[in-house]
């Protein structure tokens, strides 16, 4: 069973709805003992950095600690870092280091909304899939230099996707990418 953590962040029910599409058995919860004993996390992403950082906080050490598959999408990327400058200073999760930025006001239009191409890594979240096109909604994302599989230009050269041992992340939502963004979701569920 995937567990889809409900702390807040929109898009519940569209990643539900692309997992069960994929044959799995999805569950959006906010019950520990639920998120526990999936065999696969889900941290979706529309949202305040902050909020969703606050409404963790029950599930913090455990998020940290966890060997169950995690994969942030968005939002729930961004949280893996170290700390984000949206709206202030506000510590992440600090699971791959790095800081959460805005987009330069030189970039083009922020937020970034829209297909762009992703130049991604040799990694089993890729396999099969031939276009590289994916669906972004961002005005922050997460720079770092470590961990990174994927790359995407929008005015500035900005990591799409990031993976560090059973935790991975994408700055674009799986769920609104059409057959891209299934073939995905379902090759992280295939690897858990």
């Amino acid at each position: 069973m995937i567990a889809v953590i409900n702390y807040g962040a929109g898009n519940l029910k569209s990643i539900s709805k692309a997992i069960e599409k994929i044959g799995k058995k999805v569950t959006i919860t906010n019950d520990p003992e639920v998120v526990q004993s999936a065999d696969a996390i889900i941290l979706p992403g529309v949202g305040a950095f902050e909020t969703a950082m606050k409404n963790l906080e029950w599930f913090i050490p455990f998020l940290k600690d966890t060997k169950t598959p995690v994969l942030g999408i968005c939002l729930g990327m961004q949280l893996f870092a170290t700390i984000s400058e949206e709206g202030g200073l506000h510590r992440g999760l600090d699971i791959i280091p790095g800081r959460v930025v805005r987009f330069p006001q030189s970039v083009r239009k922020i937020p970034h909304m829209g297909w762009n191409e992703v130049d991604f890594e040799d990694h089993y979240l890729f396999e099969r899939i031939e276009n590289r096109f994916f669906y972004f909604v961002h005005s922050y994302y997460f720079d770092t230099k470590d961990y990174v599989i994927a790359y995407t230009d929008y005015g500035v050269r900005f990591p799409s996707a990031v993976a560090k041992d059973n935790y991975i992340g994408v700055q674009f939502h799986p769920e609104k990418s059409g057959k891209n963004g299934l073939k995905l979701l379902e090759n992280f569920v295939e690897n858990i």
